[in-house]
């Protein structure tokens, strides 16, 4: 089979500051064409990316910062390891400024209290079942922990009155999942009319049983204002960990799609699993979600290709269609792929996007938009490096994906640092979570 030498359109990477850069690429990565992105990407021109060396704070320069370490970021923009926490995945502020982390392997949400130098570091929740997800409405703090959500009251530092309100959530140790669950991590939002919406990945990479179980899993649950019983939000979501609240209210996903997909056009080559097809697809959807929307998984797949059936299709990750998945829906009996509305954004597959965020304005001429963490692929040849993406927010919807912040991916493929999330903070530099370097950074732009 030839090489995928494609071309990235109006719509999706750009070479100079994506996946491409020499400093985050594998050696045999295959050569790609470029054009510059669309000009719905940015109201203003963006520079290049740059070389920034990774600064750590007094105490924190343990491996992997003991060590010189070079990122690629906006110029002008420096990089600090501001806290080490082993493990850190997803990021919540609290309302008098304090930075919330949680920990899913030690079963904790740690504090770190911003002040001159390192922050003050301490564990505000622990003997939880592996928190991850965290969210806020007003002095009340929801975590999701793999098997149901809890509520806690927060004040100056402190939570108490804790209540248990979502339970029965499927993880591991869900009798009818027999110790299998590949996407046990939860995450959550609070919808501004105060709904709650939780996350709940799939068993597996296409365990097509999870649509008929109960509760339904690959979902984003809703729960009404004031609690109730959770009801499916949207279906076919592989795994939604990026959940958020837009600007504007609506409900959006970053979503980890599946693996090893069997090409699936006519001839020679269908049903065949193809590395070099695998690359590239499907798509990781950036969806925005509607009460009832369906994002196709295990059925049917989002497809990057501008030339359906072409194996030299340029690429766009913008408005997207879906394909059916030869292997689950070879006949479209099970789903009707055409039926389903085009994804607004995506990212290269194997992203595995994790954390999700929206920044009011970042400087270097961004502005507002929503903040990804890509921590990179497993079963991409050569691997997909980790970064912090961001996606500019205009007229209600996200542009094309932009790349803030690379580099932690050595040339053979192997990587220092994994970013999870990021989130803006009070004083407008962004708090970067890294759970393979065991730190926060914090990137403080021009």
């Amino acid at each position: 089979m030839n090489s995928f030498a494609r071309a990235v359109v109006a719509g999706g990477l750009v070479c100079a500051i994506a996946a491409c850069s020499t400093d985050g690429r594998a050696d045999d990565s295959p050569p790609k064409q470029t054009v510059p992105p669309s000009a719905s990407v940015a109201d203003a021109d963006v520079p290049a990316l740059t070389a920034t060396s990774v600064r750590p704070l007094a105490g924190n320069g343990d491996d992997p910062f003991d060590r010189t370490r070079t990122l690629q970021a906006p110029p002008g923009w420096t990089v600090t390891v501001w806290a080490r926490v082993t493990g850190a995945r997803l990021l919540a502020w609290t309302p008098d400024g304090r930075l919330l982390v949680s920990r899913p392997s030690a079963g904790e949400v740690v504090e770190l209290v911003p002040g001159a130098g390192v922050p003050a570091q301490r564990t505000l929740v622990r003997g939880l079942n592996q928190p991850h997800g965290l969210a806020f409405a007003g002095n009340t703090l929801y975590v999701a922990e793999s098997d149901q959500v809890d509520s806690f009251v927060y004040r100056a530092g402190a939570v108490s009155g804790r209540r248990v309100v979502v339970s029965g959530l499927p993880d591991a140790k869900s009798p009818e999942l027999g110790g299998h669950y590949a996407h046990a991590l939860k995450s959550v939002a609070i919808g501004r009319d105060g709904a709650l919406y939780v996350s709940v990945g799939s068993t597996g990479n296409i365990s097509a049983e999870d649509r008929d179980a109960d509760p339904e899993r690959a979902t984003i649950l809703r729960v009404p204002p004031g609690g109730g019983k959770p009801a499916v939000f949207a279906r076919g979501v592989r795994n939604g960990t990026g959940l958020a609240i837009a600007p504007d209210g609506a409900v959006w996903t970053a979503v980890n799609n599946r693996d090893n997909i069997e090409y699936p056009h006519p001839g020679r080559d269908q049903g065949e699993v193809l590395q070099e097809y695998v690359n590239d697809h499907p798509l990781e959807p950036l969806a925005r979600l509607t009460q009832g929307r369906d994002l196709g998984w295990p059925y049917c797949n989002p497809d990057p290709d501008l030339k359906l059936g072409d194996k030299d299709s340029p690429l766009s990750y913008t408005r997207r269609p879906f394909v059916r998945d030869v292997q689950t829906n070879a006949d479209g009996s099970k789903l009707d792929c055409a039926s389903l509305a085009p994804v607004e954004q995506g990212m290269g597959a194997h992203s595995a996007p994790l954390g999700l965020s929206f920044a009011p304005g970042l400087g270097g001429g961004y502005g507002p938009g929503a903040l990804v963490g890509i921590h990179g692929s497993w079963n991409r040849h050569p691997p997909r490096p980790p970064e912090v993406s961001f996606f500019a927010w205009r007229g209600n919807t996200l542009g094309p994906q932009q790349t803030l912040l690379t580099g932690f991916q050595n040339r053979d493929g192997s990587r220092w640092g994994r970013p999870v999330m990021a989130v803006q903070g009070p004083d407008k530099a962004l708090y970067v979570s890294d759970d393979k370097a065991n730190a926060v950074y914090r990137v403080v732009p021009t």
